[in-house]
C-alpha cells in the first residue's frame, strides 16, 4: 500500500453542490470499517462523499487504484497525478486491482479484511475534474478502472501496510471483465453469472434488467 487517501468536500465543477473526489494521502493510521447499507458514507475514516445518492455504502466502502496505472496516465496525459488524483482511497503498488476477481478477499495489514465488489465506472464529476475530451469513454476503454471493496473485518491501515490476496474465487470473473460487460460490451453480460453470489445486489439487479430474464 503506497498511500491511504481521504478527501474534504469542495465545490463540484460538474453539477453544482459539493464533491469529495479530490483526495490526498493521510498521515498516520486511518480506521476502515463498514459504512452501512445506505449510500452516502465512506468506509474510510475522515473521507467525505459529496454525491451521497451515488457513492459510498457497504459495496463501495473503499476504492483502490494502482500507482502503476496512475503512472501510465501521467505519461499519456503529460501531467502529474499525485496519489488520490483519481479519487481512490488506496493507492496500491505491486497488486493489480483490475485483475482481481469479484469476491476476492484482501488482507491489509494485520486486521483489515476487504472483499472486491465491482469496477469503478467513471461519472460526470470525474470527467469534469480531469478536463480531458471524452474522458469517461477513454478511461473505460483502457479497461483499468480500479476496484471497489467492502469491509469484512474492520481495522486500521496506513501507508506501507502489506496487501495480500487471502482468497480467490474459482469463477475467474475479473474487475476488468465486469467493467466491459457493464459498459462497452453488453454482449458479455452473461459472463458475470459465474460470479453471481459475489456480485453486489445493485449489479445483480442491473444484470437481470438488461438481460431481460430471470438469472439463476
Amino acid at each position: 500500500m503506497q498511500s491511504v487517501n481521504v478527501g474534504n468536500l469542495v465545490p463540484n465543477p460538474a453539477k453544482g453542490g459539493v464533491t469529495g473526489f479530490g483526495k490526498r494521502p493521510a498521515e498516520g493510521p486511518v480506521f476502515v470499517s463498514a459504512p452501512g447499507t445506505d449510500k452516502g458514507k465512506s468506509g474510510v475514516e475522515g473521507d467525505a462523499i459529496g454525491d451521497r445518492a451515488a457513492h459510498g455504502g457497504d459495496d463501495q466502502a473503499v476504492y483502490a487504484f494502482a500507482r502503476e496505472d496512475l503512472d501510465d496516465w501521467e505519461r499519456a496525459l503529460h501531467r502529474e497525478l499525485v496519489n488520490g488524483s483519481f479519487g481512490e482511497n488506496f493507492t496500491t503498488v505491486g497488486l493489480d486491482p483490475n485483475e482481481a476477481f469479484i469476491g476476492e478477499r484482501w488482507q491489509v495489514g494485520d486486521r483489515l479484511l476487504l472483499q472486491v465488489t465491482a469496477p469503478r465506472i467513471p461519472c460526470k464529476t470525474f470527467a469534469a475534474r480531469m478536463g480531458v475530451r471524452r474522458w469517461a469513454r477513454r478511461f473505460t476503454e483502457a479497461g483499468r478502472p480500479g476496484a471497489y471493496l467492502r469491509v469484512l473485518e474492520p481495522g486500521p491501515v496506513c501507508a506501507g501496510d502489506p496487501v495480500r490476496i487471502a482468497h480467490r474465487p474459482a469463477h475467474g470473473v475479473t474487475i476488468s471483465m465486469a467493467l466491459f460487460a457493464l459498459t462497452l460490451k453488453p454482449e458479455t453480460l452473461t459472463d458475470l453469472v459465474a460470479a453471481w453470489d459475489d456480485l453486489p445486489a445493485e449489479t445483480q439487479r442491473n444484470v437481470k434488467e438488461r438481460l431481460g430474464c430471470t438469472v439463476r
